[in-house]
């Protein structure tokens, strides 16, 4: 296989069942160790641990951004082997949401599968016994750094392959520190441009996008009986990624340079205006990234609604530095230990850029001043990938590494409701109904 990568994955029980855990690897053409991810689930069969494996390995991909990259998933497993490529069918029900979770993941990538023997195996399923014998101990499973192997010099340019547009998504941190998580019991995101998590974004069930329609901005912003503040309106951020740019197209990051959108992004912004433009929430005032892309976008709002444009420089995306314009393979191959550095540690900026946690720390301040000027209204907020994720991750009060679980459409709609009193609601995620 040239150009593409490697997902090895494996699964165990101690007793079929019994406690069981899964493993698996992401690696690049040359064995290079991208990713690792392994977890203790319990009680459960080896079949069920090894369908875990296989979905933490696509997650892990996806993770990095590589979407349409071309995958050879190797497992020793010739049930899951045989039932991904469609020549087993899938009989046990109990397999059967892990089955169509997988396929969801692996139609987003072109996939080989390629059953192997065991003792070719042994990567993953060491880390499967790792996390199994963690939890034995009453400990969790943490990966360290992962160990590459020996590498070649990089090239003097820039190589060619599949690549990561992180205009479309970075992959903040991906899957080399943090194990994926336990999959939900039955439940699904992804642009044509970057990686992420399809049914990976578990919180959504198949089909709840369609189902919802314009339903899935709906004007209540009235709370819940059972939270502080359920009288009072709030004020809600309606959040709207940009549409296409050159960039996107061709999955290559894209922080401060300035790309126009493409005739498709036009279109998208229209698509998203419209929806917006018809409500159920009055759009009152629009606040956008200053970069061309994000205030092309909102002057498509704008001129449907009739809301003024504000300019905030801190929606502005993360500056990716030296490797504005590359892909993520290419970086990869020019810049290594940087990129390792920076995939463990949200305080690590690229070479001449910005760290994930910088980019948090102005994102803050920007989402304080819009709430504080604009009490009880909604708010039109256009910007990028990293800015939209970390509003989410604020309004959830989830971690950092929460930013490596989400997946976020080109014009796609998120929504925010927050209320005087404290407490945020997350209404819509990822949403992009206004585009099918």
């Amino acid at each position: 296989m040239t150009g593409g990568y490697v997902v090895e994955a494996d699964g165990g029980s101690r007793g079929n069942p019994g406690p069981a855990g899964y493993g698996a690897v992401v690696k690049d053409e040359a064995g290079h160790v991208l990713a690792e991810a392994a977890e203790s689930i319990g009680t459960t069969t080896n079949n069920v641990a090894e369908y875990r494996g296989l979905i933490a390995g696509l997650e892990s991909l996806l993770a990095l951004g590589l979407e349409g990259a071309r995958v050879e998933v190797r497992m020793d497993s010739k049930l899951v082997i045989e039932q991904m490529a469609g020549r087993w069918k899938v009989k046990h029900e109990g397999l059967r949401p892990l089955a169509l979770e997988a396929a969801a993941l692996a139609r987003r990538l072109r996939v080989t599968w390629t059953w192997i023997p065991r003792e070719r195996n042994t990567h993953a399923d060491r880390l499967a016994n790792e996390a199994m014998d963690a939890a034995a101990r009453g400990e969790t499973w943490r990966a360290g750094p992962a160990t590459p192997a020996p590498r070649t010099p990089p090239p003097a340019g820039p190589a060619g392959g599949p690549g990561a547009d992180y205009s479309a998504d970075p992959p903040p941190g991906a899957g080399t520190l943090f194990p994926a998580p336990a999959p939900a019991p039955a439940s699904d995101a992804g642009t044509g441009a970057p990686g992420g998590t399809a049914s990976a974004e578990r919180g959504a069930r198949p089909g709840d996008r369609e189902a919802r329609g314009t339903d899935a901005v709906a004007d209540d912003r009235r709370g819940h009986g059972w939270m502080p503040g359920a009288t009072r309106t709030a004020t809600s951020l309606l959040l709207l990624r940009h549409g296409q740019t050159p960039l996107s197209i061709e999955k290559r990051f894209s922080g401060l340079g300035d790309p126009e959108l493409t005739p498709t992004g036009l279109a998208q912004a229209e698509a998203a205006a419209a929806r917006l433009a018809r409500g159920p929430r009055r759009v009152e005032v629009i606040v956008t990234s200053p970069l061309a892309r994000a205030r092309q976008t909102a002057e498509a709002v704008a001129s449907r609604t009739g809301s003024a444009v504000l300019v905030d420089e801190d929606l502005r995306e993360t500056d990716f530095g030296a490797w504005e314009g590359y892909t993520f393979a290419e970086i990869q191959r020019r810049w290594p230990d940087e990129l390792a550095a920076w995939l463990a540690d949200p305080e690590v900026a690229p070479p001449g850029g910005e760290s994930f946690a910088s980019t948090a720390r102005r994102v803050e301040e920007a989402r304080e001043r819009i709430v504080k000027a604009h009490e009880s209204r909604s708010v039109v907020v256009v910007s990028h990938v990293t800015p939209i994720k970390t509003l989410i991750r604020f309004a959830l009060g989830a971690p950092p590494e929460a930013l490596y679980r989400m997946h976020l459409d080109l014009a796609c709609l998120s929504a925010i409701d927050y209320y005087a009193d404290g407490p945020s609601v997350v209404r819509t995620f990822n949403d992009t109904a206004h585009l099918g």
